[in-house]
């Protein structure tokens, strides 16, 4: 008998007080199939078995599979959707360098882009913590201030205490750990709004670097030593610059193919092999080509390497792993995140935790720059280069679009500027006013594709 107390369905003729007519049998409503929505059968077609599906395929990839007709399908349907990605800043970028070639042939010079490669690794190594934040939503006001006091820390340690070099880098990057837990922690569990923890850090701890840094107000590093060597060393030898050109080739080539045999073994649509040969060509010109070029100079810069490969790592863990998926959940929206099972807070302070670790690892590389550090470390405009580098390289302000190469391509859009400008003697100010309105216009374009995406019905 039908339990009275369930509730009646009152668009099923066959509920009666809750309960269903076994024998009778029902038919599947009929329900149009929408891109990326729920498996259900097509308006008019045949009743499905229960628990049978309907298979989804990508429209994207049968548009791949279509050749180049297909691409400009794919080009179109992503302008109208507002889904440019990582395009108009390479563009940006493109049309940066051949106006500042224009007015200097030295601009793309080999001593100028090794030199540039090396300038934008410490700030880059931070904008690629902040990028974690800002796909949360949210903002880290500190990390420069964090960079000044773990660089404080670094030089305290190894100059007047007289510890190792290894070890202080390793004090210094645990402190930043320190503070993006505690920071983490007061925002996630306590509720205080980010905002208000970082700008309370911003000025607690360069108050803390003042304090450490004392009567000194600057310490010096060693020439020579394996911090000052951070970013000072080049790997002379012509093999090592195309030989990491090609490690990185060949590991994405590989990635690659094995994801094509993965697809295709289990019967689902995947890109053809001659995109993927394409984009491995691609990829090949471009990293042998900054290999050649920086092989003209002293060779390729360890800093280039080492903030290349945090790039990678960190963009991996974020497309590769289900703790970068649950970070682009939480980010896509709270609520949503936590009926799926996700821990919002573990993940909210764990995006804090590796946003101040970067910052302390790029303070590290600041010091290393200049063999110092001082009161002036980590002021200045390394928060505002650090922010503006991640969201003019495509991260959203608004959270869950982003990836760690929007660092790469915002600090090599901001570094080309402030170079460009030096080369011409440009005052710093009018440097300031185009690295702000540069900031603007990507935020205004972010908003664009955000409506772009909400009338398309893609948001």
């Amino acid at each position: 008998m039908p339990d009275p107390r369930e509730p009646v369905d009152p668009r099923d003729p066959d509920d009666r007080r809750g309960g269903l007519d076994p024998d009778k049998p029902r038919d599947v409503p009929n329900v149009p199939v929408t891109p990326g929505g729920p498996e259900q059968p097509e308006p008019g077609g045949a009743e499905l078995p229960p628990g049978a599906a309907v298979s989804q395929v990508d429209p994207r990839i049968l548009m791949r599979q279509e050749g180049f007709a297909g691409y400009w399908t794919e080009f179109k349907r992503r302008v109208r959707g507002g889904e440019l990605g990582s395009l108009p800043v390479i563009c940006g970028l493109i049309v940066i360098w051949i106006v500042f070639q224009s007015l200097n042939d030295r601009f793309l010079s080999a001593q100028n882009l090794s030199n540039l490669s090396i300038q934008i690794a410490s700030t880059g190594l931070i904008a690629v913590g902040i990028v974690w934040v800002l796909l949360l939503g949210e903002i880290d006001l500190s990390i420069g201030s964090v960079s000044g006091v773990s660089a404080a820390i670094l030089a305290v340690l190894n100059i007047n205490h007289g510890w190792s070099d290894a070890a202080a880098i390793a004090a210094a990057v645990g402190v930043g750990c320190g503070i993006g837990l505690i920071q983490g922690f007061f925002f996630a569990k306590i509720g205080v709004p980010a905002f208000v923890v970082t700008l309370a850090g911003l000025i607690g701890w360069q108050g803390l670097q003042l304090y450490i840094l004392g009567s000194q107000g600057t310490i010096n590093l060693r020439y020579n030593s394996s911090i000052h060597k951070l970013t000072s060393y080049y790997f002379e030898y012509v093999a090592v610059g195309y030989g990491i050109a090609g490690a990185c080739v060949l590991v994405y080539a590989v990635s690659r193919y094995l994801q094509y045999n993965r697809r295709t073994k289990a019967g689902l649509p995947t890109i053809p092999i001659q995109d993927i040969a394409f984009r491995t060509a691609v990829l090949a010109v471009i990293a042998f080509a900054v290999a050649y070029v920086l092989n003209q100079w002293y060779g390729t810069p360890l800093a280039l390497v080492i903030f290349l490969a945090f790039v990678i790592v960190g963009d991996l863990i974020l497309r590769r792993t289900a703790y970068g998926r649950k970070m682009y959940a939480v980010g896509g929206g709270v609520e949503a995140a936590r009926r799926a099972g996700i821990s919002v807070p573990l993940i909210r302070i764990s995006a804090f935790v590796i946003c101040s670790t970067m910052a302390a690892i790029g303070g590290i590389f600041a010091a290393s720059r200049i063999v110092s550090a001082g009161q002036s470390t980590g002021s200045g405009d390394v928060l505002t280069n650090a922010i503006a580098a991640a969201v003019i390289g495509g991260t959203s302000l608004f959270g869950g679009r982003g990836s760690t190469y929007s660092a790469l391509l915002g600090m090599l859009v901001i570094g080309s500027i402030s170079s460009g400008m030096d080369l011409q003697s440009v005052n710093s100010s009018v440097k300031l006013m185009i690295t702000g309105a540069v900031l603007l216009a990507a935020v205004v374009l972010d908003s664009v594709s955000r409506r772009s995406q909400k009338a398309s019905g893609r948001a």
